[in-house]
């Protein structure tokens, strides 16, 4: 059985609830996300509004965790995501995050790697 890591768990926790708030609090005051190859958001109200966004474009999501990595400071988790959208049909992607954290456990780097195109074909 796999053990997920706490910050791991309140990360997608945040997510799955479509919490930008609560997500974005686990990121340090100058931390900063990428999605695949968009700018970087950068500080956590950049980091929010960007949540906030991309929350507004779909139903809903869940992360299902594949495999979990965490080398110090580093995370790497590989996730099956579904996606749940707008016209109420479920699509499910491949996702890998990876971000690292501050020496406050705050997240200062985050990056998501995954193709979207799936989702809103």
């Amino acid at each position: 059985m796999h053990m997920t890591s706490a910050l791991t768990a309140a990360a997608l926790q945040a997510v799955d609830t479509l919490d930008a708030k609560g997500f974005t609090e686990l990121f340090a005051p100058d931390g900063k996300i990428t999605f695949g190859n968009s700018t970087a958001l950068e500080g956590r109200t950049a980091v929010e509004a960007g949540c906030i966004g991309f929350f507004g474009l779909i139903d809903g999501i869940h992360h299902d965790i594949v495999s979990e990595w965490v080398v110090g400071r580093d995370t790497i988790v590989e996730l099956a995501v579904t996606y749940t959208r707008k016209d109420g049909r479920k699509v499910s992607i491949p996702v890998v995050s990876i971000w690292t954290v501050d020496d406050n456990g705050l997240i200062d780097e985050y990056r998501v790697f995954f193709d979207l195109a799936p989702v809103f074909a």
